[in-house]
């Protein structure tokens, strides 16, 4: 069973065929689908699964903090599964390609307090871009 379906297993979450469907799709470390793509996916697991239902369970799991809702430079968003691992994003600025990274270093340490005006910061989201091997060599 995957890690999202166990966490929402967990959770009590009403798990319906659609539902099951969709959490299955978005298992992985460096899935980072699209709406439509999960809707393609899942119907072909599930062909009678419709579009509002795919983006009506991506806002639940989104809600739930299960997934985590990936805007790259006005591209369709992307959904990540990986919600509870800490984590950076890798996006190319060609392609669109989203990849999970990890960095060595916690990103609020890299903040200097002088710039913090006061805040108390709890987290911060970096995103690497830059060009995917693909997208270098044409």
């Amino acid at each position: 069973m995957s890690d999202l379906l166990e966490r929402l297993r967990g959770r009590g979450w009403r798990m319906t065929s659609q539902r099951r469907v969709v959490a299955q799709v978005l298992d992985g470390d460096h899935v980072h689908l699209t709406a439509d793509e999960v809707h393609a996916r899942a119907a072909e697991r599930l062909p009678e699964i419709s579009r509002a239902t795919v983006y009506n369970t991506l806002g639940e799991l989104v809600s739930l903090g299960e997934v985590i809702e990936v805007a790259t430079d006005g591209r369709a968003k992307r959904y990540d599964p990986n919600a509870h691992r800490p984590h950076q994003h890798l996006v190319c600025s060609g392609c669109g390609t989203v990849r999970d990274v990890h960095p060595a270093r916690d990103p609020l340490a890299d903040l200097p307090s002088e710039e913090r005006f006061g805040f108390t910061v709890s987290t911060a989201e970096v995103t690497y871009r830059g060009l995917c091997p693909s997208c270098l060599l044409a």
